[in-house]
């Protein structure tokens, strides 16, 4: 009685393994572009709460006032890379996904404003004056 031994794999087992293989590579793409949408959310959050609490902290405490407009030149308490969105734009670049709009304003002196950032994975996030 000969036996014959065969080695290696069939056509249809190196396709059922390059599809599944496929797949999971597929799903992680997929996992990690989430994952890094809500890492650039926090970043988004965590600029807007810094210009929220300097504005409220420092900003009003210091003038009775909030300012028409805000930048790092007159917002200095806060790290100035905050300002930069993670797309790289400035908070009053139209492209930006902040923003800042104050209200109920007089000689550049306002009583109101809200602060905005565009998020990818939930609404808006926004923060309006605390007094």
């Amino acid at each position: 009685m000969l036996i014959i031994m065969k080695h290696g794999f069939t056509i249809l087992e190196v396709i059922i393994v390059g599809i599944f293989a496929s797949l999971l590579l597929i799903l992680f793409f997929i996992q990690k572009s989430n994952i890094d949408a809500f890492e650039r959310d926090e970043d988004r959050k965590t600029a807007i709460n810094a210009m929220y609490y300097a504005l409220e902290e420092s900003f009003y405490k210091e003038h009775s006032y909030y300012p028409e407009s805000i930048s790092e030149k007159n917002i200095t308490a806060i790290d100035p890379a905050l300002w930069t969105d993670p797309n790289g734009h400035n908070l009053g670049d139209p492209a930006s996904s902040y923003s800042y709009e104050a209200a109920n304003c007089k000689n550049g002196k306002c009583k109101e404003y809200t602060l905005k950032a565009i998020l990818e994975k939930e609404d808006l996030y926004i923060k309006n004056n605390r007094n």
